[in-house]
Formats: C-alpha cells, structure tokens, sequence
C-alpha cells in the first residue's frame, strides 16, 4: 500500500484536523542513492527497487519505451551498477543528473501502461535495507501504452486533484507593516501579489483561498486557523522586508523553526509577531489536543515538507532571475503565522527599505514575475509523497 502525506484524524470535541503522515527528510543535505535493482513479481511483472539513505521525493514519468524515476535533492552514485535480472522488462537503467534532481532512467523493451497508484509503494528502512521505493508494473498493448502516455502528459500539466493553498496577504489594517521611504505601506503590496497569485493558482487548477482580500486587520492565529479550517495542502505568507541598511535588498524564504537559523531570522521574526504579541514558545491559543498535535508535528513532517517547499520556492524565484537577499536559500525561525498542522513558508518578496526595490514592487509587472515564480513552485512542489 502507497501512503500520502496527509490523513485526517478526528480529535474528541474539535472536530478534524489534518495530520501529515509518513514525514519527508529535511532536505539541509543531499539524499544518496544506495542501489537500484529489478525483479520479477507473480503475474510477469517487473519490479524496480530504487534504495536510498534518506526518505525521497520524487516523481515518475513515461518518455517512449522508459520508465523515469525523478528523486529530489538527490546526487548521481557513479560507483553504482544496477542489478539486473534477466526476463524483466528493463533492459538497461542510466543516472541523469539535472541541477538538484536526479533521474533513474530505465530502458524498457516493451511499452507499459502508467503504473497504478497502489504499485507504487515507499517502505521505511529494515534491517540492512534504507529506504526503498518499489514499482511494480507489466508490459501493456501498444494503443493502451499511447493512451496512457497522453494521459501523463495531461497530468503533468495540472494537479491530478484539487490541491488546496491558502495564501495570506500579511498584516493590513491598523497594521501596515513596512513603509517605504516612498510611502508604500506593505499591507498594500502583498494583497495585490495574493490576489494575482490567487487568479493564477486557481487557473492552474489549484483550490486557493486567501486570508483577507481586503484591508483587514487579523491575529496572527486566526491566519494560521483558516489553513487548518481549510485542510490546507500548503500555506503561503506573504511580505515585504525592510533593513536599517537602505541598500539591503532581495527576497529571503522562511519557515518555521523553534530556534531561529541566525540572527537575522530572530529579528525578522519578533518583527513579524509582535503584529499581535502572540506567544510563540507555546501553543496556549490552541485547545489541548491541536497543541500535542503540533508539538509532534513540527519536529517532524511538517517542517521537513516546509523545507521542501521552501528550496524549491527559492530555486524558481533565482531562475527567473528575482535578485536574492545574501545569505542562505531558506532560513528558519519561530513564525507565529507559521505554527499549524500545514505545510508553509513565510515568503519576503523584497526590501521596501531600499528605493530600487521599493519601485518595483509597486510596480504591476514585477509582481507578476514574482507570481510567475510562485507559481512554478507550487506547480513543482510534490504534494503527493
């Protein structure tokens, strides 16, 4: 059986909560590729065992006559060599590494159909074995192969399901956040890019939902509960950074950590809190049986999807080109709006302290850039596994 990341759980008298399952590695260090191996399963079926040391990421597609098996954050083992059996229907596996992602690329001598779900499996470490992920699968006619090939393709370009994304504009209200020396008021500047990013995740085919869509004041709590309310697959805050030093400038991407990953991160974070001096070393605001949920929780699988998302957020803001603030791709602190049961990230879209910047985020172009790269993003983001 193939888990997703997420089950609902009933709690006594708070109704259903969403739980991640199955927590994903936190992707600070490169997965590492053990072996790769084929078999033969009852029926003629071929199995392919792909091992690693940490839980991956991945996806599977469906060139002509191969099966490709894409890990996330995962280097090429060039001392590897596959093990082969004879009789299955691969005939030869090669590695291809591209950026971060690596590709097991397995030749098949005759077509398959796409592999079902529950063929599909990932099996936690036993004994001497790491992780392996095993896909079970048989040869297919040729127009049943076609078929399913155009029906990947159809897959790929939009989510086999509705996924839901609840993206919140920060502060608004009697809270405008950072003021250019310009006068922009970032309340301003993030709802306009959370409703265009709301037009264009809803085109893609995602279910968004925003946490105001007007000039409204709200706790930070109340915007981290609508993700919950929401079942939320991912939850996106978004800002606009200022910094005592005018010529500080580019995007930064956070998530949620107890300790924060540097300094900067700190004062980022008491910033952003003091929006409703939320108490952020417990969980007071939440009933007792959310509260154990969480504390489990964020030590797990919701930070490590967090950081997922956030590596490739940043990767994808950097190819379109979107001038990055110095320092680390993502970064860690204690972000009150950040503390659920749902995946998420805090996103600075830029510095309304330096002039430059200020400009371009009041203009409509580049927050359609900076859209566009959210968008890609979220369309990468593995919501499955």
């Amino acid at each position: 059986m193939k888990f997703t990341r997420r089950t609902l759980l009933k709690f006594a008298g708070i109704g259903t909560v969403a739980i991640a399952m199955l927590p994903r590695m936190a992707f600070a260090a490169r997965n590492t590729l053990r072996t790769v191996r084929t078999g033969i399963q009852p029926g003629n079926k071929t199995r392919l065992v792909i091992e690693t040391g940490a839980r991956p990421s991945y996806s599977v597609s469906y060139p002509a006559n191969q099966l490709v098996v894409t890990l996330s954050n995962t280097a090429a083992n060039a001392s590897l060599a596959p093990s082969l059996v004879a009789g299955s229907l691969v005939t030869a596996i090669t590695q291809v590494q591209s950026g971060d992602k690596l590709q097991i690329v397995a030749d098949l001598a005759k077509p398959i159909n796409e592999i079902p779900r529950d063929n599909i499996m990932l099996l936690s470490p036993n004994g001497d074995n790491d992780y392996r992920l095993v896909l079970d699968f048989a040869a297919s006619s040729g127009a049943s192969a076609v078929a399913s090939a155009s029906s990947a393709a159809k897959q790929s370009s939009a989510p086999s399901r509705k996924y839901v994304i609840v993206i919140d504009a920060g502060h608004g209200g009697k809270d405008p956040g950072c003021i250019g020396k310009g006068g922009t008021q970032e309340k301003v500047v993030v709802l306009s890019v959370a409703k265009k990013l709301k037009t264009k995740l809803d085109a893609a085919g995602f279910q968004t939902y925003l946490t105001r869509s007007n000039d409204t004041y709200l706790k930070l709590a109340q915007r981290a509960s609508i993700g919950e309310k929401k079942h939320a697959d991912l939850f996106l805050s978004l800002h606009a950074n200022a910094n005592p030093s005018r010529a500080m400038q580019g995007f930064s991407i956070y998530t949620l950590s107890e300790k924060a990953s540097d300094e900067e991160a700190a004062k980022l974070a008491d910033a952003e809190n003091a929006a409703d001096k939320i108490d952020v070393s417990g969980f007071e605001q939440f009933d007792k049986d959310i509260r154990i949920a969480l504390s489990s929780l964020q030590q797990h699988a919701v930070a490590e999807m967090s950081v997922e998302y956030a590596n490739g957020c940043a990767s994808q803001f950097k190819r379109a080109k979107i001038t990055q603030q110095p320092g680390p791709d993502v970064r860690h602190a204690p972000f009150a709006v950040l503390r659920s049961t749902v995946p998420g990230a805090l996103i600075e879209l830029g510095h309304l302290s330096n002039a430059a910047e200020e400009k371009l985020l009041k203009s409509s172009s580049h927050q359609d850039k900076l859209v566009a790269a959210i968008v890609k993003s979220v369309k990468s983001y593995n919501f499955d596994v």
